[in-house]
């Protein structure tokens, strides 16, 4: 099966708007709720670049 670079690209706008969507949530979660999670809200970025790409992103 050949993957053309339009399906490539939508991938990643996916991908991308996924990634924008999570960092956001996390970063503007209540202090409370973070911190019952165990999530400091400065890791914002590097948790949804985690949860979307995966850890070796």
């Amino acid at each position: 099966m050949m993957i053309t670079v339009f399906d490539m690209l939508k991938t990643a706008a996916s991908n991308y708007a996924l990634y924008r969507q999570t960092r956001d949530e996390i970063a503007n979660m209540p202090l409370d709720v973070a911190l019952d999670l165990g999530i400091y809200r400065g890791d914002a970025e590097r948790i949804a670049r985690e949860a979307v790409y995966g850890k070796a992103a």
